[in-house]
């Protein structure tokens, strides 16, 4: 036990020494009390200068042309070239179902899904996921195609992505 309490005693005096030693070279430098008074001067300098206003500048502010608001009645068009290359995935849904993982394990060639459509019930047409139109399956040069029967208006679709 007296070697734990030497040992804390020489921890203690190390730190004390660290102490003094920032303390001397503080004094030697004479600073501390002028860095105090800088920032005191700057800090109410700062606080004489708000209250006036005098030195208070509005920041530049870049004007806009009218002729980039969007257009409303009969105003111009909105210029559109700019998203019109922009690529989106296009996908037709025949029908959908849910089944556990169990029976999808089991699944092999020949196996039916029975979906949650009728027979000759229109397919979903979705760009980026998002459903715009219903049609019919068409053969067009020994290629599937999808004839468009209904196409979802704009607003329609506002509130199915609000739902």
């Amino acid at each position: 036990m007296a070697d734990d309490d030497k040992k804390g005693e020489q921890e203690l005096s190390e730190d004390e020494k660290l102490a003094a030693e920032w303390e001397a070279a503080m004094e030697e430098s004479g600073d501390e009390g002028e860095r105090e008074d800088e920032w005191a001067a700057a800090m109410a300098e700062a606080g004489e200068s708000g209250d006036d206003g005098d030195d208070v500048q509005a920041a530049p502010m870049e004007e806009f042309d009218t002729g980039s608001e969007p257009a409303q009645g009969g105003g111009p068009a909105p210029d559109i070239d700019v998203i019109l290359d922009i690529p989106v995935t296009i996908s037709m849904e025949v029908g959908n179902t849910q089944i556990p993982i169990r029976n999808l394990l089991q699944l092999n060639q020949g196996s039916v899904i029975e979906l949650d459509r009728l027979a000759g019930e229109p397919l979903d047409v979705l760009v980026n996921g998002t459903l715009i139109a219903h049609g019919e399956v068409v053969m067009v040069n020994e290629k599937f195609g999808i004839r468009l029967t209904d196409v979802i208006s704009p607003g329609e679709r506002i509130k199915r992505l609000q739902k």
